[in-house]
């Protein structure tokens, strides 16, 4: 029962733009916690 290549991809594409999308909302959430807590990046 060997699932078709390009189904395999789109589940590594949809893996892939999850871990994308959790990396981006902790990086938004520990500068929102930085600069409430007066660090500024720049």
């Amino acid at each position: 029962m060997k699932q078709p290549v390009w189904k395999r991809l789109m589940w590594l594409a949809i893996i892939w733009g999850g871990s994308v999308l959790a990396l981006a909302g902790v990086s938004l959430f520990f500068r929102m916690l930085m600069a409430a807590a007066g660090f500024k990046s720049h």
